[in-house]
């Protein structure tokens, strides 16, 4: 399975929950498959959806679950000790590893070879980590959910994008329809 097809997979599930999706074509592909005002979807800052997701985690108690990526973690590797030393029970960070920086033209990952991101996670102290294969991301995902305890979820899939359109709703509408999700 691609990224894509482990979006449509789990969007039922994601729908009405707060999501942080991280840039580039992952937010192109939530925002196609299914879009929600729940859904927050970065246009740029590469590496920062899971701090974003994590501050949003501390300073309310609604689930939050932050769609990221290997590349990107990798860009931003402070975030897992961040993460691991300020628990948020209300927080799910899902990696979607394929292996590559998909948003900017596949080119290959270390977690495509020796680096494992679950493993880092463990290091920096995350207590919750797991680590599932594509197909079923969907349980695993209901699990870390049903559990209110943090977890990291670093899913192991295929590289690839699907064609979607770019997300033309102004970054603006995208933070305020957010933010009315986040108060309701």
């Amino acid at each position: 399975m691609i990224r894509s097809e482990i979006l449509k997979e789990i969007a039922p599930i994601l729908r009405d929950q707060l999501v942080v999706c991280n840039i580039g074509i992952p937010s192109q592909e939530l925002h196609a498959i299914d879009d929600q005002p729940s859904n927050f979807y970065m246009l740029g800052t590469m590496g920062l959806a899971s701090s974003i997701g994590l501050g949003l985690a501390l300073a309310q108690p609604k689930p939050v679950i932050v769609i990221d990526g290997d590349g990107s973690v990798l860009t931003n590797l402070g975030t897992l000790p961040t993460i691991a030393n300020n628990v948020a029970d209300n927080f799910i960070l899902m990696i979607i590893d394929n292996g590559s920086y998909g948003s900017t033209g596949d080119q290959p990952t270390y977690t495509g070879r020796k680096t494992s991101l679950a493993e880092m996670a463990r290091g920096a102290g995350c207590e919750n980590v797991v680590e599932v294969v594509d197909k079923d991301t969907g349980p695993a995902l209901e699990t870390a959910l049903a559990s209110g305890k943090m977890t990291v979820m670093v899913v192991k899939c295929d590289s690839g994008n699907a064609k979607m359109p770019v997300i033309t709703m102004d970054p603006v509408v995208i933070r305020d329809r957010f933010m009315k999700a986040v108060a309701s």
